[in-house]
């Protein structure tokens, strides 16, 4: 029955990880630019966000297998739950643990930029003039990676040989808990280290891009109707171009006997008329594109499925700021009962022995995992509800660098280089997520679950105690217990136990970890009420900003460029393509003869 509950149990985390890979890749090649596509930026952009999802969802696997050793109805461990099998169970997790973090920083500190740099490297004119070889793009980007392998090197030297925290007095130290939080050794230490000072740049990157991702989401949804259908854009961009190209036979029919041309105001006036024509004819098309015009029935019958079930979308949205609501109340439950009724405070990262105020969202998971796989799916979504909105908000603020942007994230326009640039984001955000679902967001579900021990006396210290006639006496497991009986029924989740013995061991990255909370709490609650008294409005500039890419890129084809042009060879050719202005014109011109048949 424990190999049948276990194998379920993987075979379930297996299903989930399939899962967030095909997700990722529906992000990957969403957000991606088709013109600037790279196989190469694609796979790896899928590969890290597949494993740094997958260690996330390791939670909820963790707390299963530890929570499948005990009875919870009689606070006892089960039959086949000796301590040697129980050993084997942490341990298989330890190294599942340990090598999805391993391959989480070596893909964010090596990979990734190895990857910008390669892409960077690359120089269509050279390549194809022979200059180029691909051992010369190798080395290029390993001579810049180095700089990251020394970085990666002096992380763990530091972690190898930085104290740990000297403050070791209190009761809570009696504890056996807090004892095992110690670092065993320097290797121990090292990763410790190395991993708090991840998640430690991560919190800064969360509070901010992830919590006004947290608000945005679900207002994106409630205010998705667009505030002017396709057919009404069509029929009102027609109409603005009807008027546009009688004011231009106007100016041309007024002087069409003058020697001299047009006066030099209408001549002003004729070419800014040319002009919004092209853009007009460009979002005319998109109009009419949106309307399924030209295309097959099946497109057309999915516009209207997506218009007719449009409202479906209100309803999500209300739902998930419903749910965001609850979350975010659930998180301040847990930051005001962490900092008033922690053991240690910050000498431990706020380490907090018992719930003493009902958070609904940790309540809702513990009742949950008793039924498994309930709250694994619970946990999927909450894991993409938080990838979600660190999405949403990135895309909305943009890659910066102080109040300069640097890199636009958004829908078939991202380059590779930010995609690269998002995704290293994304995992360092990740890492911060993880430590805010076990510590905030359900911080007894992280470490024990639902498990209980039995309380009941016994006349002897070796014997089990039974409290079969006795559920009163059954009793959750808690950090801060000093029954014998815990210490031999309760299991601490490897994920809870890893997490605080980094803030346990270095307090400041605990502290800092738990106060930004309060700062992700704030910029939500800025973000939303913000939000809220905007109304929606049509972007036609960024509709005319994508038709006119599409054209562009339509012009690059027809030159017989390749697809894997990179975004730095592009704009190197638009100086070109602005110096000969008839040339523009003319291609201009046919788009505008088509518009005209």
């Amino acid at each position: 029955m424990a190999l049948v509950q276990t194998a379920f149990i993987w075979v379930a985390y297996v299903v989930a990880v399939v899962l967030v890979a095909l997700i990722a890749a529906i992000f990957t090649y969403t957000y991606q630019t088709p013109r600037d596509r790279s196989a190469l930026v694609s796979t790896i952009t899928i590969l890290t966000l597949t494993s740094l999802l997958a260690t996330v969802l390791l939670l909820p696997v963790d707390i299963a297998l530890t929570s499948s050793t005990t009875s919870t109805k009689l606070g006892a461990k089960k039959d086949w739950a000796t301590p040697e099998t129980v050993h084997n169970i942490l341990l298989t997790l330890k190294i599942v643990y340990y090598t999805l973090y391993s391959l989480d920083a070596v893909l964010c500190l090596l990979v990734v930029p190895f990857t910008y740099f390669l892409y960077e490297e690359y120089d269509e004119v050279e390549t194809e003039e022979g200059e180029q070889s691909v051992g010369k793009r190798l080395l290029g980007a390993l001579k810049y990676t180095l700089i990251f392998v020394a970085l990666v090197v002096i992380l763990f030297l530091v972690g190898f040989f930085v104290p740990v925290a000297r403050d070791r007095e209190g009761s809570h130290m009696d504890l056996d808990y807090f004892k095992r939080l110690l670092a065993e050794n320097h290797g121990e230490r090292a990763l410790t280290f190395a991993l708090g000072l991840l998640i430690l740049l991560g919190t800064l990157l969360y509070m901010l891009y992830t919590a006004a991702g947290f608000a945005l989401l679900p207002i994106a949804f409630i205010m998705s109707a667009p505030s002017i259908s396709a057919p009404q854009l069509f029929e009102t961009t027609a109409s603005a171009l009807e008027q546009n190209r009688e004011r231009q036979r106007q100016l041309e029919g007024r002087n069409s006997g003058r020697s001299d041309g047009l006066p030099a105001k209408d001549q002003r006036e004729l070419e800014a008329l040319v002009r919004e024509e092209r853009t007009l004819v460009r979002r005319e098309r998109l109009a009419a594109e949106a309307q399924g015009e030209g295309k097959s029935f099946i497109v057309k019958a999915w516009t209207k499925i997506c218009a007719i079930f449009r409202p479906l979308k209100l309803i999500g949205g209300i739902l998930l700021l419903l749910i965001a609501i609850v979350i975010w109340v659930s998180m301040l439950i847990t930051g005001i009962d962490k900092a008033k009724n922690s053991i240690c405070k910050q000498h431990c990262g706020y380490i907090l022995g018992n719930i003493n105020i009902f958070q609904p969202v940790n309540w809702i998971f513990v009742q949950s995992s008793k039924v498994f796989p309930v709250d694994y799916v619970l946990m999927v979504l909450l894991a993409l509800f938080f990838f979600s909105s660190s999405v949403v908000g990135i895309a909305r603020i943009g890659i910066r660098f102080l109040w300069i942007r640097l890199f636009e994230i958004r829908k078939g326009h991202t380059s590779p280089q930010a995609l690269l640039i998002a995704t290293v984001m994304l995992t360092l955000i990740m890492l911060a997520m993880n430590y805010s679902i076990a510590m905030i967001v359900a911080p007894q579900y992280a470490i024990y679950g639902a498990q209980t021990f039995c309380s009941n006396p016994t006349r002897h210290p070796d014997d089990q105690p039974d409290c079969s006639k006795h559920p009163e006496l059954v009793t959750p497991c808690s950090e801060v217990s000093s029954d014998l009986h815990s210490q031999n029924v309760c299991t601490p989740s490897v994920v809870s136990t890893f997490l605080n013995r980094v803030t346990f061991n270095f307090p400041v990255f605990g502290a800092i970890a738990f106060w930004a909370q309060f700062a992700f709490l704030a910029v939500f609650l800025i973000v939303s009420i913000t939000s809220l008294f905007q109304t929606p409005k049509l972007d036609v500039s960024e509709i005319d900003e994508d038709a006119e890419a599409d054209e562009e890129e339509g012009l690059l084809a027809s030159t017989g460029r390749r697809f894997g042009a990179t975004w730095q060879d592009i704009r190197g050719k638009t100086k070109n393509s602005n110096s000969s202005g008839s040339a523009g014109r003319g291609f201009r011109g046919d788009d505008h003869g088509v518009g005209d048949e």
